[in-house]
């Protein structure tokens, strides 16, 4: 895919929460400034507390920066753009008492779908994602990983251009998500969708993306962002290649200092909690 032309743009991007002059006052982000090509599978990866989720809600208008500014389509973001951005969280949102394909079908009526519409962009939603044969189970019936597939395809369902992932598989078994990042993939190749992934997995990092962004520690600012150049769809056997390892080694050795002063941060407030 031609991923010369910017879909996103983060421009100066820092976040503060707190007022100045309070001692209180912690500054997440600082001067974040990213171009994302349409159809880019972006990592961002670093220590705890670096200000990764923060940016992530700030690129889905879920929170407004403290100084400045994010745009989609050269369009500022001033707030949620549910027709534009589809979220895929860590934790389970789907509603325990909705079967599987209308836990798919809320997304869509809370973008203002017709109903005549959402069955089959439901049903195909599934699809996508191997859940085509569950569609009147309720969640209790279901795997922690066929949960995440159900909320990637309400996600799917929307037809958003951009999708925004919050350490969608962190809960799962390690097996489970190089599985289920095999599958994305998959849905990247042929989709096109352009995906920003938070992690703290840098296997997972490097599997998944086409350019991994590596914050420091708070306040949070980007380190350096790595190339993966290895074309979509993934092939298990990327995951256990020299390729692979050497890049996971580059991100552990960008880390490790970083995570050594998050952990010193910590300490100095009183403890690891």
């Amino acid at each position: 895919m031609n991923r010369t032309s910017t879909v996103i743009k983060v421009e100066g991007v820092s976040q503060a929460f707190g007022a100045e002059g309070d001692p209180r006052r912690v500054v997440a982000l600082e001067s974040a400034t990213l171009d994302i090509p349409r159809g880019e599978l972006l990592s961002l990866i670093g220590p705890s507390g670096c200000g990764k989720s923060t940016l992530l809600n700030i690129i889905g208008g879920l929170a407004t920066p403290t100084t400045g500014r994010v745009t989609i389509d050269g369009v500022e973001v001033k707030g949620p753009s549910p027709q534009k951005v589809a979220y895929v969280f860590q934790e389970n949102t789907l509603f325990p008492w909705r079967t599987v394909i209308d836990n798919v079908k809320l997304g869509m009526a809370f973008q203002g779908v017709s109903k005549s519409e959402r069955e089959g962009r439901a049903r195909e939603s599934l699809e996508a994602v191997g859940m085509q044969d569950f569609a009147n189970h309720f969640p209790g019936q279901l795997s922690g990983g066929m949960k995440q597939r159900v909320q990637l395809a309400r996600a799917l369902g929307l037809q958003t251009e951009i999708v925004l992932m919050d350490e969608p598989f962190a809960a799962l078994d390690e097996q489970t998500r190089m599985v289920l990042g095999e599958d994305l993939s998959v849905l990247l190749a042929r989709t096109g969708k352009t995906i920003i992934f938070v992690t703290h997995s840098l296997v997972e990092a490097v599997f998944l993306a086409d350019r991994v962004a590596v914050l420091t520690a708070r306040p949070g600012k980007i380190k350096k962002i790595i190339n993966v150049e290895e074309p979509h769809p993934r092939k298990s056997n990327f995951m256990t290649s020299a390729k692979l390892g050497a890049m996971r080694n580059e991100l552990y050795e960008l880390l490790h200092d970083e995570i050594r002063k998050t952990m010193t941060l910590r300490a100095e407030v009183g403890g690891d909690k």
